[in-house]
Formats: structure tokens, C-alpha cells, sequence
């Protein structure tokens, strides 16, 4: 199961680059581009969803079938560290999934106010020349 947390880091850390290149400041003859380019990779990203959705109930299906170490003298000292071990990595899961989620939204809300914005000046542009 590491290759789809492989996958989804890499998508995340793609749509951060993305997000980057559209909101940093004098790079506007890149952004026309940079805006093509993300408005043509926002459909096949949407697949981040489903997916992000399929490993959130991975992981509560290990979460509910895990085996507990509740009581301090339950586990042996090796099942106790495979146990905390588990749980941090689950947490890690879940950052990542919310992130790519949310990198997600703001790509697309980035891009949709760049494209009005775009949209605004050359109105503005077309007004003063009349």
C-alpha cells in the first residue's frame, strides 16, 4: 500500500508547485501559461478525490481491526513500538489526505480567480479605449 501514499505525495507536491507558479508575483508572463496548463490538469486531479476517499477508509479499516494495546502489560515491548508506529504513520496518512484535499480546492480557486481577473483587465482594457 506505500505506492498510493507515493502517488498522492507526488500529486500534492505537484499541485503545490503549481499553486506556487500562480501566485508568486512577477512571473505574470508565465502565469498565461501556468493558467492553461492548470486548467487543463484540474479534471484528471479530480481523481484526487475518490482516491483520497478510498485510503481514508483504509485507514479506519486498520484503525477499527487493529490489535489494541490498552493496558500497559498487554503487548510485548516490540508489539507496543509496532502499535505507536502504526498510529503515527496513520496520523501522517491523514495530513497528507487532507493536504492534497486542500491543495486541491485552493488550485482550483486560484486558477478560477486568476481566469476572472484576466477576464476583469481585458474588460477594463477594452473600456479604455473607448
Amino acid at each position: 500500500m506505500a505506492l498510493e501514499w507515493v502517488v498522492l505525495g507526488y500529486v500534492a507536491g505537484a499541485e503545490a508547485i503549481m499553486l506556487l507558479f500562480l501566485t508568486l508575483p512577477g512571473l505574470d508572463s508565465l502565469r498565461r501559461g501556468m493558467v492553461a496548463v492548470v486548467r487543463n490538469a484540474l479534471k484528471p486531479l479530480l481523481s484526487v478525490l475518490p482516491f483520497c476517499l478510498f485510503l481514508l477508509m483504509d485507514i479506519y479499516w486498520k484503525y477499527e481491526t487493529r490489535p489494541m494495546c490498552a493496558k500497559e502489560h498487554a503487548c510485548t515491548p516490540a508489539e507496543h513500538l509496532r502499535y505507536e508506529k502504526s498510529i503515527m504513520t496513520s496520523q501522517r496518512n491523514v495530513i497528507l489526505i487532507a493536504a492534497a484535499l486542500l491543495l486541491y480546492w485552493l488550485l482550483f480557486a486560484v486558477a478560477n480567480l486568476v481566469v476572472r481577473l484576466d477576464q476583469l483587465n481585458q474588460r477594463l482594457e477594452k473600456h479604455r479605449q473607448d
